[in-house]
């Protein structure tokens, strides 16, 4: 009885969880990832080459000295509206086939702290998650610090989540 309580109670978090919604379900072989290291090769080199990565357009971005980084932070949302209305007019499915499916989120006040948080990290270390990894490429190891602290960060928050208020 207690099992499965807890077995509905982990589905339910599951459906609030927009990582587990769209997940796919088809088992493929190793060499399929491929694709997914060359696209985030490319990601890394355009990062670098539009200076995202450079700690000091990050902290020109916030102490509001320079409008290089909004500009790419504000074409990033117009390309993101533009793909999901497209995805939603011409129902584009994934590269195996599956259907897109998008669910309205609910708003909760922990969106706040975890994006307080996030921004405080951001400041102090001059990255976020996305270039993090395009930037201890480039040689700046003292990165890899940071990304211990995500790792850690992320394995603390799945630790105590389920005591969260979600």
């Amino acid at each position: 009885m207690q099992e499965n309580l807890n077995t509905e109670k982990d589905l339910q978090c599951r459906k609030s969880d927009p990582i587990c919604v769209n997940e796919i379900h088809l088992e493929q072989q190793w060499y399929h990832n491929v694709k997914y290291l060359i696209v985030g090769i490319l990601f890394g080199i355009v990062f670098v080459k539009a200076e995202v990565i450079s700690w000091f357009r990050i902290q020109e971005m916030f102490r509001f000295q320079s409008f290089h980084m909004y500009g790419i932070i504000g074409s990033s949302i117009v390309v993101g509206i533009i793909s999901i209305w497209l995805i939603k007019k011409f129902n584009i499915k994934t590269i195996n086939g599956e259907k897109i499916e998008f669910h309205p989120k609910k708003f909760n006040k922990g969106q706040i702290y975890g994006g307080l948080i996030f921004g405080l990290g951001w400041a102090v270390t001059g990255t976020c998650s996305g270039p993090l990894f395009a930037q201890i490429g480039t040689g700046a190891t003292v990165i890899t610090v940071t990304l211990l602290s995500a790792i850690a960060g992320t394995w603390i928050y799945g630790f105590i989540r389920k005591k969260l208020p979600h």
